[in-house]
C-alpha cells in the first residue's frame, strides 16, 4: 500500500491528507481533532500509521501525543502520551522513524520541547503500542531534538539537536530501544537535517531551524563520521545572508538513513 499511497500532514488543520501516487489526487482526509499533525510513519506490516501531534506554526500550542491510525480504514484508534510529565506537558513530539528491521516494530520520536528520545513499541499479542522514554537529552545539553537517521542496519542512530547545534551518535547494537551515547559533536546553532554519504564516511549538517533566533547559524558542518569529528564548515550561504532550510545529497551519494 505504501508505494501506491502518499500522506501529507498539516499542523494547522488537524488533518492528514491521503492521495494516490499514480494520479496525485486526494483520496481521503484523516481528521484528528485537537491535534497538530507533523511526523508520520507507515507500518504496512501491522496495518498502522503513527502521527505526531507537534505544534502550530506560531509554536504556541505544543502537544504531547502520537496518534494511532488503522491504515486500511483510516480510522483513528487512539493516542500515546510521549511524556511522564503532568498534562499538558507540551513536549511536542515532532519526528518519527522506525528502527530498520525491528520486529516487533520499534518507532523512535524526538520530543522537540521535551529534550528526549521516546519509543513506541508494538505488542503483537495485544495489538497496541507501549510508549517509553529511551534517552534523556537534557543532561547532555540536547535542546530541541529534531531529525533522526538510522545506519548500519539500525545499529547506529544519529540525532540532531538545534539549541545548541549538536550531532549525537548513538549505539543501538545492544538493545535497539536503549540507545547508548557514543559522542556529541558541536556543529552550528539550529542543527537540523543531515545529508549522509552512502559509504558512511561523511555527514553534512544543515544548521538552521526555520530561521528561529539562536537557531539559524546558516552554515553546513562537514562531519567525518568515522573519526567522529567536525572537519569543515561550508559557509557560502551563511556569508551571503541566507539560511539553508534542508539538505539532501544527489542520489549517487545519498544514504537515506532509514527514511
Amino acid at each position: 500500500m505504501s508505494d501506491k499511497t502518499w500522506y501529507l500532514t498539516c499542523m494547522s488543520s488537524s488533518n492528514v491528507y491521503v492521495g494516490d501516487t499514480a494520479t496525485d489526487k486526494i483520496t481521503g482526509v484523516i481528521d484528528i481533532p485537537g491535534s497538530n499533525p507533523h511526523g508520520l510513519v507507515v507500518l504496512s506490516d501491522i496495518d498502522r500509521l503513527l502521527v505526531t501531534s507537534t505544534v502550530t506554526g506560531d509554536l504556541k500550542t505544543p502537544k504531547e501525543d502520537l496518534y494511532i491510525i488503522e491504515t486500511s480504514t483510516q480510522k483513528v484508534l487512539g493516542k500515546l502520551k510521549m511524556s511522564n510529565k503532568k498534562s499538558p506537558s507540551g513536549v511536542a513530539p515532532v519526528e518519527l522513524l522506525r528502527v530498520p528491521g525491528s520486529s516487533p516494530a520499534i518507532i523512535y520520536t524526538t520530543n522537540m520541547f521535551g529534550a528526549a528520545l521516546w519509543t513506541a513499541t508494538w505488542n503483537p499479542a495485544k495489538k497496541n503500542f507501549k510508549a517509553a522514554q529511551a534517552f534523556d537529552l537534557a543532561p547532555i545539553d540536547g535542546g530541541v531534538p529534531l531529525e533522526m537517521y538510522f545506519v548500519n542496519g539500525g545499529k547506529t542512530l544519529y540525532v540532531t539537536t538545534a539549541n545548541p547545534g549538536l550531532l549525537h551518535t548513538f549505539d543501538l547494537s545492544g538493545n535497539p530501544a536503549k540507545p547508548k551515547l557514543v559522542k556529541s559533536l558541536k556543529t552550528g546553532q539550529g542543527a537540523h537535517h543531515v545529508g549522509l554519504t552512502r559509504d558512511g564516511r561523511y555527514g553534512f549538517v544543515q544548521n538552521s531551524f526555520i530561521n528561529l533566533p539562536g537557531m539559524r547559524d546558516g552554515s553546513v558542518s562537514v562531519v567525518d563520521l568515522k573519526a567522529q569529528k567536525v572537519v569543515a564548515s561550508m559557509d557560502t550561504l551563511k556569508n551571503a545572508g541566507f539560511n539553508p532550510n534542508s539538505i539532501v545529497l544527489l542520489p549517487e551519494w545519498n544514504e537515506m538513513g532509514g527514511h
